[in-house]
């Protein structure tokens, strides 16, 4: 057993999977850094990843194109998200409330939506997945090739693409200096001139872009179909990741691959027939990510305006 378990092929296969579980996570925190540096604590999240990824099955079933998914998530996650801001930014409602209400709705929708649009059946609906791109060359390196260089396309974008993206549009533009001074001090820069709720709007927005290519990669990438509640928890792992990260991509990515990693490895446990209890094993991502957050949570300086609707 032991044996198994450190062998190798159980290493190398444990990380590689880590990184495909954690980029949907990954992208979900993307989105909700964007947010809550605005000042937007987008509880929502959960809800954003769900629509993502029924619409990005959907769009992928009948459009005979997983790109076509991946913008049909994008768009409808975009959409619900904008909803959370009418509710926290323009009726200024409470935001933790409103989030989890939105995230009930989208169960409910979700799983409405799918019996309706495509029945019941025996066998449920499936596309083929997003496959596996290797990168020549680099997809031969020893240890670190099978790790990084051997996954999908959307990885590649996530890991490499967007998270320096996002690092460098939040801290070398002028766009995200005006939305972090949203986030901080929203009286402030309204006074010279930046629009706190035009802001606030566009940065939900883009959470709600993210959550649903997040959701999407879980549909596309992951299972190949949608199945009821298939984001378990992932959109509050992807808050967690945020406040781990301190609202930076770079750490919110590290605090994702510590999740990813944690969930391949009770994933292999379970096919290799350890003896404990399967829900131990279960809960082992969530637990190793309530442990991590303990060290870090009373170290972070939250945006001061986070969650504090604004009034002219």
């Amino acid at each position: 057993m032991w044996s198994d378990i450190l062998s190798y092929t159980f290493l190398i296969g444990v990380l590689a999977a880590g990184i495909r579980l954690a980029t949907p996570v990954l992208l979900a925190a993307l989105g909700e850094i964007f947010a809550e540096r605005a000042g937007v604590l987008k509880i929502s999240i959960e809800g954003e990843m769900l629509i993502g990824a029924l619409a990005g099955f959907l769009g992928a079933f009948y459009g005979k194109s997983l790109w076509t998914g991946a913008f049909c998530a994008m768009g409808a996650a975009a959409i619900y998200g904008f909803i959370a801001g009418v509710f926290s930014i323009t009726f200024k409602l409470d935001q933790v409330i409103t989030g989890i209400t939105l995230n009930i709705l989208a169960l409910g929708l979700t799983s409405f939506f799918y019996r309706f649009i495509l029945g019941k059946s025996f066998i449920p609906p499936s596309i083929t997945p997003l496959g596996v791109l290797k990168i020549p060359a680099f997809s031969q390196i020893p240890v670190l090739g099978p790790i990084l260089f051997q996954q999908n396309i959307l990885v590649y974008l996530t890991f490499f693409g967007l998270v320096p993206l996002s690092t460098l549009i939040l801290f070398k533009t002028t766009f995200g200096l005006n939305l972090r001074a949203v986030g901080e001090y929203p009286l402030a820069a309204d006074t010279v001139g930046i629009h706190v709720y035009a802001t606030r709007y566009v940065c939900v927005i883009i959470g709600g872009l993210f959550s649903g290519l997040g959701g999407a990669f879980m549909t596309l990438a992951q299972l190949n179909m949608f199945t009821e509640n298939l984001t378990a928890g992932r959109g509050f792992i992807a808050i967690a990741a945020v406040i781990f990260g301190r609202w930076h991509p770079a750490g919110a990515m590290i605090a994702t691959l510590l999740f990813g990693v944690a969930d391949a490895l009770q994933l292999r446990l379970q096919g290799l027939g350890v003896n404990v209890p399967y829900q131990f094993l279960l809960m082992l991502p969530y637990i190793l990510t309530i442990l991590a957050l303990v060290g870090v949570v009373k170290r972070t300086n939250a945006p001061a305006a986070l969650a504090v609707p604004y009034e002219k």
